[in-house]
């Protein structure tokens, strides 16, 4: 056996042993639930709602995921990566920005929701947007606390908070379909089991605001703050902008399609991933700068490869035989759309890993860039596909531009890290 395949064996035990696979287990089984109990919700809506009125409340869904990401200002970022000497004043000071920047997205919202039924004639979708707005006024009262325990590590407690959210919104948004078809009940729930989440996130870690521990530089915390929403608003444009081109293109019903067979094929894969980055930036940011950090991120990638590429082939090449039988004969059409869908889950997974080690290393403006290319590729790809008409060469477009965005960010970002993981002398020829 080389040299080199013997060390890559002997990380992947170690990897598979440590940590980062116990925290991601947390996360991951409390996911895989939550997923089991939103492939019910998915056939209950595929079964009960046409397309027609699936993509109305996507469009409103849509709008208020691009207006929440706003709410990741990166001030939580921030928490995590404080020294223990400034953390008691930088909560402080991140409770108030978190208050302040609440309210300012609320006002952002129901513009939009205005906006949408007096400009665009969208009255029901707007009525819905307005109403998620109330979201907001419920995280702030949490989100330090949150933040605080991704810090400690308490990953089973956040899995068990998450999974709990996710599932009561799942188990409610079927219920009230099976009583009353309408996208409403599929909006509705978002709202009404926001509480959970604050309830069991204030338990998880009680926090309360130290007034001797002052007032950090909010000027420092907003800049870095700012650069990491500029990358987290992109990434959320190309992640749900996709729906806006498809039903400015192809229309709603094209999109209720659409939207059908992106969350039957990247759903799982999109949370487990983000489950395995929130895990993973803790103890990036925990690794010291230089030769350890880059040697934590071998590990995270190793274990991320072995995870998520037999999931990805596995989801893809068994769509055609799943979906007719889960979601019922007339999604069938969407099969090959789901299983082109599931390869960008490997894209998924280095844009993640990149953005981590840019953020642990404090680059927040090349994580921006980043973000930029894969909103202009991604986009760019599927708008060139659905001008053609045809629903598949838009999924193609999507996923080949998702595709060259993160191999080129991993190229000229994670690729010189991890060539710089030990002295040159040590890697092979």
């Amino acid at each position: 056996m080389s040299h080199p395949f013997a060390s890559t064996l002997f990380r992947l035990r170690a990897v598979l042993a440590g940590p980062l696979m116990r925290g991601f287990g947390a996360y991951g089984g409390a996911e895989l639930a939550n997923r089991v109990v939103r492939v019910v919700t998915t056939v209950v809506i595929a079964r009960q709602l046409a397309p027609e009125i699936v993509g109305e409340a996507a469009l409103a869904l849509t709008l208020f995921e691009l207006v929440r990401v706003l709410n990741g200002i990166g001030v939580g970022q921030r928490i995590i990566s404080a020294s223990e000497r400034e953390l008691g004043a930088v909560c402080n000071t991140a409770r108030r920005l978190f208050w302040i920047w609440a309210l300012v997205l609320v006002a952002i919202q129901w513009t939009v929701a205005v906006v949408l039924a007096f400009g665009f004639g969208a009255a029901a979708p707007a009525a819905m947007l307005a109403l998620l707005a109330l979201v907001y006024l419920v995280m702030p009262a949490g989100l330090v606390q949150c933040h605080l325990a991704m810090r400690e590590g308490r990953n089973a407690a956040m899995a068990r908070t998450v999974a709990s959210q996710a599932i009561a919104d799942h188990v409610l948004t079927a219920l009230l379909l099976l009583a009353w078809p309408s996208p409403w009940s599929v909006v509705l729930p978002k709202l009404l089991t926001a509480p959970i989440w604050l309830v069991m996130t204030r338990r998880n870690r009680p926090w309360r605001p130290d007034p001797h521990a002052g007032i950090a530089c909010w000027r420092g915390m907003v800049r870095f703050g700012g650069g990491v929403l500029l990358a987290e608003g992109l990434t959320a444009l190309r992640q749900q902008g996709d729906n806006l081109v498809i039903v400015a293109t192809m229309g709603s019903s094209a999109l209720g399609a659409y939207y059908f067979a992106y969350n039957a094929g990247l759903g799982i894969v999109t949370s487990l991933v983000g489950a395995f980055g929130t895990v993973s930036f803790p103890m990036l940011c925990a690794a010291p700068a230089g030769l350890p950090r880059r040697a934590m991120l071998r590990s995270i990638v190793i274990g991320g490869a072995a995870l998520f590429v037999p999931l990805v082939a596995v989801q893809a090449l068994l769509a055609p035989l799943y979906v007719p039988i889960v979601f019922g004969a007339h999604w069938a059409f969407a099969a090959p759309l789901i299983a082109i869908m599931c390869l960008a889950g490997l894209a998924q997974l280095a844009s993640v890993l990149t953005a981590n080690w840019l953020r642990a290393e404090g680059r927040v403006g090349s994580d921006a860039g980043r973000s930029l290319l894969g909103l202009t590729l991604a986009l760019g790809g599927l708008a060139i596909g659905a001008r053609t008409g045809s629903l598949t060469l838009a999924v193609i477009g999507l996923v080949s531009g998702t595709v060259l965005a993160a191999a080129i960010s991993a190229a000229i970002t994670l690729v010189p890290a991890l060539r710089r993981t030990v002295p040159a002398m040590e890697l092979p020829a």
